[in-house]
């Protein structure tokens, strides 16, 4: 795989992964279904898991294609708050536009 196409895979998985807790009821996506309703601390809790299962599968992508460069603080916060900012389609859909009842 190319570099490039290694890129945009990290970037659209990490772009639906950063939706998923919004769009379903399920536990991390595959477990049983949590009831009526999931609350938004347990979602940020699956957000924050889901960054970093994306964050292992680039750095899998990383090795393949040569050494890894170090990280220091400034690379989390970045691409956390890029995590974040791929996530607010879901949120606006689940608490903004989505009609209850």
């Amino acid at each position: 795989m190319s570099l490039t196409a290694s890129v945009w895979l990290v970037i659209v998985a990490a772009f639906i992964a950063a939706n998923l807790p919004f769009v379903n009821h399920r536990w991390l996506v595959v477990g049983p279904v949590a009831g009526p309703r999931k609350a938004l601390p347990v979602r940020l809790a699956e957000l924050i898991v889901l960054y970093f299962l994306v964050g292992g599968m680039a750095l899998l992508l990383e090795r393949r294609a040569g050494q890894i460069a170090p990280q220091g603080w400034e690379f989390y916060a970045i691409t956390g708050t890029l995590f974040v900012t791929l996530a607010f389609p879901g949120f606006i859909y689940r608490y903004l536009l989505r009609r209850h009842g």
